[in-house]
């Protein structure tokens, strides 16, 4: 009995230990829930920032609607090992910058989006693309 209860302790730390290295693999999650697939919406204004960091960078452009109305609209993107594959660096965008970008809006009808697939950006009259995996 003793041998046996030896076992369950030592077994349970490494149960515990591959328990939660799967639970960032578990974590990750698609577009489609958040993310209207069938429209796209061309957003073109000024970079507010850029973040490069993983899961997925984002871009925040300031828009300014018809009516003189500024809105930030917050881009989901590939993570920088994507955008680096694709001949990206951190210091392409940067604050300030004027961009176009077609983006695959928010279903609550929030400013927000996901980068259409393949994500171009023209920035400052420079194309810049990536195809998602």
């Amino acid at each position: 009995m003793t041998s046996l209860n030896t076992h369950t302790r030592l077994a349970a730390p490494a149960i515990v230990l591959a328990g939660m290295l799967a639970v960032p693999v578990y974590g990750h999650h698609g577009t489609a829930a958040s993310y209207d697939d069938s429209k796209q919406v061309t957003v073109t204004g000024k970079i507010t920032e850029f973040w490069w960091r993983n899961p997925h960078s984002a871009l925040f452009i300031d828009t300014i609607n018809d009516k003189g109305e500024h809105t930030n609209w917050s881009i989901e993107m590939g993570s920088p090992g994507v955008l680096t594959r694709a001949g990206w660096n951190r210091r392409m965008l940067v604050a300030g910058d004027m961009v176009s970008i077609v983006v695959h809006p928010s279903r609550a009808g929030t400013p927000v989006g996901v980068c259409a697939n393949p994500c171009n950006v023209t920035a400052n009259g420079k194309t810049l693309s990536v195809r998602e995996p």
